[in-house]
């Protein structure tokens, strides 16, 4: 028969695991950030592969424990749902930093701090979220958290549109306006990572509220 501290324990492993992961995923856009702030200075690819490797190890002990375990407070598929989505951002954005490492001198006069600020700030609300989780997070406190990972998500929208409005006057630079298009369309999928998991953990806290 299992007992009340194994659920308990089990259901602390799963918030645990959750928060690593959402750790990760944050960790990836600070990197990012500060790669790309100075994109000459990325040359290697260590860092974005520990953690998205990091975040992956994460992702497959949550799918192990929910094989093994038969009872927890939110549904099973949201759990999976947020675990897939959280490592979906460490794994997007190191699909950037590739880019970046392939063809630097591509982002010479492109100004993107705008646009990270943005998405280190969805990773750190984010973040905030997953760990509420744990907290018995009231409804109205985590819709306010949705609300503003949201509004994060239209503005890089607008700002994307500004970006390729930048290249596509450029006609003449058809391989860097690949480059770029390229570049930019991954950082809105991250951006949308994010807002995929904060969908989730919403929809956890309305489910159990």
């Amino acid at each position: 028969m299992i007992s009340i501290q194994t659920l308990l324990g089990k259901e602390d492993e799963f918030f645990d695991l959750l928060e690593a992961s959402a750790a990760e995923a944050h960790t990836s856009v600070v990197a990012l950030r500060k790669c790309l702030a100075n994109p000459e200075m990325l040359t290697r690819m260590d860092e974005f592969i520990t953690t998205r490797r990091k975040d992956k190890a994460i992702t497959v002990r949550i799918l192990e424990c929910l094989c093994t375990t038969f009872i927890t407070s939110f549904e099973r598929e949201d759990i999976e749902a947020l675990a897939a989505a959280l490592y979906k951002i460490p794994k997007t954005v190191e699909k950037i930093a590739e880019r970046v490492v392939l063809a630097p001198e591509y982002l010479d006069g492109i100004e993107l701090s705008g646009h990270l600020s943005l998405l280190e700030k969805a990773g750190e609300i984010l973040f905030i979220m997953v760990k509420e989780l744990r907290l018995d997070a009231q409804l109205d406190r985590m819709r306010l958290h949705n609300e503003t990972l949201q509004k994060i998500e239209g503005q890089a929208d607008k700002n994307l549109v500004e970006l390729l409005a930048y290249i596509y006057k450029r006609p003449n630079e058809v391989v860097r306006a690949i480059f770029l298009k390229d570049l930019f369309e991954l950082l809105e999928r991250v951006f949308d990572r994010c807002r995929d998991a904060g969908n989730v953990v919403s929809r956890i806290v309305l489910r159990s509220s």
